[in-house]
């Protein structure tokens, strides 16, 4: 990460001719320096990916004025496009329940600003973890979950994450599964950390399922939150090597291991947005 102050522009668009000298010449006639920049052609779906940085102090305006300026070339290519500043930090509400090892592990990010993220607040359906996620100085909301409160209980999580003015919001291990209402609400801006290798063994328990089937890799899996379980576009995952000698409890210990690693690492692809997100794949521009 570069410590000068940058703009992130992410796009796609259909493929053609053209693209990638139509924005660079943009950049270059403003006196743009471009620090980082990668491009991928999907030859399958015709379509085109860029994220490029641009050093912010060598243009002569701001970042509302570049996104004026630029707005003409992304309608000629018809993009779907954002802009963003490394300035703005950005705001992560996190959502646990009673396993603690992902919220372990990112709050330590946090702490020592290897994730350079602002944390408003942590929501549980338990209220277990209180008091370690109050000693760091973050709020928490308890919102029990049950059979007959569901609807009001996702209406009090939506909320809590508009008051808290969230830009992202991390399933660390939120054992509940999410109304289709607030997964429609906020569509690539809920992160899930899924103890599996997905698409094998979604739902619950899938180190047991794993087990059961005699595998020999388990892994875990970051993704985007969708209306179906467990298939959203996924982001990041990883595996480790296992053996018939392995029992079920030495697989969750080592999925533990795996998991707070690859949601670190897809929470943070998401945050410095380097993934691209077109239908239900990913453009991971590591």
């Amino acid at each position: 990460m570069h410590k000068d102050r940058f703009y992130t522009l992410t796009a796609s668009c259909p493929d053609r001719v053209g693209i990638v000298a139509r924005v660079s010449g943009f950049i270059a006639e403003h006196g743009g320096w471009m620090l980082e920049s990668s491009y991928h052609a999907d030859d399958m779906d015709g379509r085109y990916f860029m994220r490029i940085e641009i050093k912010a102090d060598s243009l002569p305006f701001n970042l509302t004025e570049l996104q004026q300026r630029f707005r003409p070339i992304a309608t000629e290519f018809a993009m779907d496009w954002q802009m963003s500043d490394s300035a703005a930090q950005k705001r992560v509400v996190l959502l646990v329940s009673k396993q603690e090892h992902c919220l372990y592990d990112l709050l330590a990010r946090w702490q020592s600003k290897e994730l350079d993220i602002e944390i408003p607040c942590v929501i549980s359906n338990h209220d277990d973890l209180r008091g370690f996620v109050e000693w760091h100085g973050i709020p928490f909301h308890h919102v029990p979950v049950t059979t007959d409160n569901k609807a009001a209980a996702y209406a009090e999580i939506a909320r809590l994450f508009h008051e808290a003015r969230g830009d992202t919001m991390v399933l660390a291990r939120y054992m509940q599964i999410l109304s289709p209402e607030l997964c429609r609400a906020h569509p690539g801006r809920i992160l899930n950390i899924h103890h599996s290798f997905l698409p094998s063994f979604v739902g619950a328990k899938p180190y047991h399922q794993a087990y059961q089937r005699g595998v020999k890799l388990i892994g875990a899996t970051c993704h985007y939150v969708s209306e179906e379980l467990d298939q959203g576009p996924i982001i990041e995952q990883d595996v480790i090597r296992i053996d018939h000698s392995d029992s079920v409890e030495d697989m969750v210990r080592y999925g533990k291991d795996i998991e707070k690693t690859v949601l670190a690492r897809g929470l943070r692809y998401h945050l410095e947005d380097r993934v691209l997100v077109h239908g239900n794949k990913t453009v991971v521009f590591r």
